[in-house]
């Protein structure tokens, strides 16, 4: 009877990152799996070890760290304004989109006491930002952050409890321009991520009702947009159109490198750039 390799053996050449057909190989016994385990698994190894030292004497620096630096050059580039806010969230923030005890995302937040957390997403103070530039600055008025956000969610290849998130917002431009816009800003960044291939999705936000989503080839969530006057307007006494997109770095990374989990692309004591350290 053929077998396939141990679930032990499957996840370590995932980790040194085997190909499809060679995850995907079946053999006549037990001894005959064990004997090509430790070959390939060797033969691996080898190649992720020169990978490494190829990092440290190339680029020396992870794909994240470079993507995000790529991203902001090419924003700023775009003329949009990037903005550092406070990873600490207050709860009346939160409110103020709708995350109140009610909220299916609710459950998720890492409180740090009654009144603050870390920040869920990125959204709630480009709002509180952007609300003064507004009265400040010449419309229209594009501004974006890169930061880490923290939600409670479950480990899996495509959710990670700390992501890095790129939000990037317009305000005060013509009403008529939105949807060309929503189109630019994403192709603006899906390039710069080295993506060729996307496409958009009507889809509902428990946040922002109906999103654009950005959605890779392989049916990958890469980023969600909106649009304004919208409902959550009010509460920042805002009345200008606008667009905004939210992409996730780890899923672009995913995407670009064909990558199969968000756990080698992310913040990570196990990985570097991608390439596991248990060699």
């Amino acid at each position: 009877m053929e077998t396939t390799w141990s679930k032990i053996q499957a996840d370590r050449l995932k980790a040194l990152h085997a190909g499809p057909s060679e995850v995907a190989q079946r053999f006549e016994d037990e001894t005959h799996r064990d004997r090509t385990f430790q070959k390939l698994e060797g033969a691996l190894a080898k190649s992720r070890r020169r990978e490494l030292e190829e990092m440290r004497e190339g680029h020396r620096r992870p794909g994240l760290c470079r993507l995000e630096a790529t991203l902001v050059k090419t924003l700023v580039g775009e003329g949009l304004v990037q903005v550092a806010t406070p990873t600490i969230m207050s709860r009346g923030l939160l409110a103020k989109m709708g995350v109140t005890e009610n909220h299916d995302l609710f459950t998720q937040i890492f409180w740090l006491d009654k009144d603050r957390c870390l920040r869920p997403m990125l959204g709630p103070h480009l709002y509180y930002v952007v609300k003064d530039l507004l009265r400040l600055w010449k419309k229209p008025v594009g501004i974006f952050e890169v930061g880490s956000c923290f939600r409670r969610d479950s480990q899996s290849a495509r959710h990670s409890e700390e992501f890095t998130m790129l939000n990037l917002c317009e305000f005060g431009l013509p009403e008529e321009d939105r949807s060309r816009r929503v189109r630019e800003f994403a192709d603006l960044v899906t390039r710069a991520a080295g993506i060729d291939e996307y496409r958009l999705e009507e889809e509902e936000s428990t946040v922002y009702g109906e999103t654009i989503d950005v959605v890779s080839a392989a049916g990958l969530e890469l980023g969600s947009g909106a649009v304004g006057p919208h409902s959550l307007d009010h509460a920042w006494r805002i009345t200008d159109p606008w667009v905004g997109i939210g992409f996730g770095l780890e899923r672009l990374l995913m995407t670009a490198r064909g990558v199969d989990s968000i756990g080698k692309m992310g913040r990570s004591l196990a990985y570097l750039d991608g390439i596991t350290l248990n060699l």
